[in-house]
């Protein structure tokens, strides 16, 4: 495939952890997935669609940015967990 090592390139990072777009793109998928659960959960208690819809269509763009975020958090503080480690133990 034309595009195969152009596409690694931009999803690898170090060994072990997810590059930007990687999670960027993770934390999208993720909120597709929440959205339709978001979706279908407040159909139920309501029993009105078009209110169901409201309720998704405005949590879902909250939920991708804090995603994105907790994520990047979540992978610095292994990344500085290993670094201490690293120096205890040199």
């Amino acid at each position: 495939m034309i595009l195969d090592q152009p596409l690694k390139k931009l999803f690898a990072g170090k060994p072990g952890k997810d590059s930007n777009i990687k999670s960027l793109l993770k934390s999208i998928s993720w909120r597709i997935v929440g959205t339709i659960d978001t979706i279908i959960i407040s159909y139920f208690i309501t029993g009105q669609f078009v209110m169901a819809i409201s309720i998704g269509s405005v949590e879902v763009f909250s939920k991708i940015i804090l995603y994105y975020f907790h994520e990047r958090a979540w992978e610095s503080v292994s990344k500085v967990e290993s670094n201490d480690t690293d120096k205890e133990f040199a």
